[in-house]
């Protein structure tokens, strides 16, 4: 409830066009992830927090299989100390 009131003070703090940067920015976000669902690329946990722009102690604590926007995040396997994680796109 408190994110949604902050949320919305911050929305209008900003200005049309910084509204719009961001909108062009989670627009880069998703074509990313897109990519990287295409493609079968793996990506580690710091590199899935920083796509979806929390903290990567955020993404390990959310399980093995889980709901990002568009897409399916299935956590895939351990190499050394990094986990990896693979995105499907679901309609």
């Amino acid at each position: 409830m408190m994110d949604t009131a902050v949320n919305s003070i911050e929305d209008l703090e900003l200005t049309r066009e910084e509204r719009v940067i961001e909108i062009q920015n989670l627009i880069e976000t998703l074509r990313i992830a897109e990519e990287i669902a295409l493609k079968g690329y793996l990506i580690t946990s710091s590199e899935l927090a920083d796509l979806m722009d929390i903290n990567a102690s955020a993404v390990t604590s959310r399980g093995d299989h889980w709901s990002w926007r568009n897409w399916v995040v299935s956590r895939v396997r351990r190499e050394g100390n990094q986990i990896l994680w693979q995105l499907e796109r679901v309609d």
